[in-house]
């Protein structure tokens, strides 16, 4: 059966958390990568490496090319099972915990498009983890070298890109081929964005918490693009509206913001949901992942609702298309090498687990690197991928006793993870390095583990579930 590597398409959900809007202090930031129903990923860490030669960028997607510093910080990835069309690298955690996350896709309306139009050549998602995170100290530093790459070089697609260091979350966007603006989140807000520019009123004079290209206030101006009498709402300006916002996109801000503030009443298509909120609970890095694995449950539009009565008027968060899920935490009070936890779902996060892995380690479990193609039993992605595709085959008899394993397991990682935590406490150095390396392989053999077991337990209650079945005659 031949393999549709066609040029993949991209459309993810993300969400950020000030520090003081968690539960334990952390920044955190985190995404869904959707793209395909079958299409791996792997997990790597590059190590730090000094080049005495000058580097050199060059993209096998669409030729962007860029020359790079000759020092590159070691930094964690996941990046596409096939290089034909570029890395794609997407998301990971630098060795100055330094998190990106790249990128939400976005559209930009027709208007700004004719004044600045996209850069076929131009800094695209496929680059931008790669070219950005190894070479960025702070979030703030993150957004200031991709904004002045956009700049100098354009881009060739609408996005947004999330940052985070352990201090602060910083959301930035792309509105034309040159311009951008980023957001600082406030550090007891959150921020909810799914394939739309979120971004709404700029202040250009509060340098703390706003970024934005060159020249932006006069492009604006310049080619009489803001629709509003006052004020500068990037939204309004370089954003979309209509029916297909309001059916793909609006929906899914709009049940986060109903998961974290319940109390408000809102529309799930309106389309002036606000981009920051304040939860009316701290939140913890349980509740990032319930968002990201969240179809709307408990609603009349739950594609797998028993009693949903439109199930399919709007977009879920969690799809089958979904590559992997990932939420990037930075935690507080604990050495530098134990801060960043790059949790990871492969394939469906509501039909898989997210799985604590430390940034700071020399290696990662050799099932994250293996998936190509066509399904292999010792990838991760793959394991992964045929529990949630057994699941759907029988989903109302086999959806309760599959949730029990999942929260089990996401008990138990948490547990491992704390007592990782205890023991890291006592290494430093390359001893840490290697212990925290061993911590993710036995958390990656616990998860993949409790899946293989889930995988048989289905196939063996499936199987008297065929077309071809009929009652017996007992006493034959």
């Amino acid at each position: 059966m031949q393999i549709d590597d066609t040029r993949r398409p991209s459309a993810c959900t993300s969400i950020l958390i000030g520090r003081s809007a968690s539960t334990d202090g952390s920044v955190m930031i985190g995404r869904n990568e959707d793209s395909k129903a079958s299409w791996p990923k792997h997990f790597v860490v590059h190590p730090a490496q000094t080049f005495n030669d000058a580097q050199q960028f060059k993209s096998k997607d669409n030729d962007f090319t860029m020359p790079l510093p000759k020092t590159a910080m070691r930094y964690t990835a996941t990046p596409e099972w096939t290089a034909k069309y570029g890395l794609f690298e997407e998301d990971g955690i630098n060795e100055a915990n330094v998190s990106m996350s790249a990128t939400e896709s976005a559209y930009s309306n027709a208007l700004v498009l004719a004044a600045d139009p996209l850069v076929a050549d131009g800094i695209q998602e496929e680059a931008m983890v790669t070219v950005v995170l190894p070479y960025v100290t702070s979030a703030k530093e993150g957004v200031q070298r991709l904004g002045k790459l956009v700049e100098t070089y354009g881009t060739a697609e609408t996005n947004g890109i999330l940052f985070a260091d352990l201090h602060e979350a910083w959301y930035l966007e792309t509105g034309a081929g040159h311009q951008w603006v980023a957001q600082r989140i406030p550090d007891d807000g959150y921020a909810v964005v799914a394939n739309q520019l979120a971004i709404q009123q700029i202040d250009f004079a509060d340098h703390d918490n706003f970024m934005f290209a060159d020249g932006i206030e006069e492009f604006v101006q310049q080619h009489h693009l803001n629709p509003d009498a006052n004020g500068f709402n990037f939204r309004h300006i370089f954003g979309t509206t209509g029916t297909s916002d309001e059916m793909y996109n609006t929906p899914r801000v709009w049940i986060g913001q109903k998961m974290f503030n319940p109390e408000i009443e809102q529309s799930p298509t309106d389309e002036e949901l606000p981009f920051i909120r304040y939860a009316s609970k701290r939140l913890s890095v349980n509740d990032v992942q319930a968002f990201l694995s969240n179809h709307y449950e408990g609603t009349d539009y739950d594609p797998v609702g028993r009693e949903a009565t439109h199930k399919h008027a709007f977009r879920p968060i969690s799809l089958a298309k979904t590559q992997e899920s990932h939420v990037l935490q930075l935690r507080p009070n604990v050495p530098s090498a134990m801060a960043g936890v790059q949790w990871l779902a492969m394939g469906v996060a509501a039909q898989s687990n997210y799985v604590p892995f430390y940034t700071a380690i020399n290696n990662t479990p050799l099932a994250y690197q293996r998936g190509q193609g066509k399904y292999a039993a010792n990838s991760a992605y793959w394991t992964f991928k045929l529990a949630s595709v057994l699941l759907d085959a029988h989903y109302r008899h086999f959806e309760t006793p599959y949730r029990q394993s999942q929260l089990k397991l996401q008990a138990d990682l948490g547990t491992h993870l704390r007592e990782s935590d205890v023991k890291a406490l006592k290494l430093s150095g390359d001893a840490l390095i290697q212990y925290l390396t061993d911590s993710n392989a036995e958390s990656a053999k616990r998860a993949l583990n409790t899946y293989t077991d889930l995988i048989s337990d289905l196939i063996t209650n499936s199987t008297d579930f065929s077309p071809l079945n009929f009652n017996t005659d007992e006493n034959l």
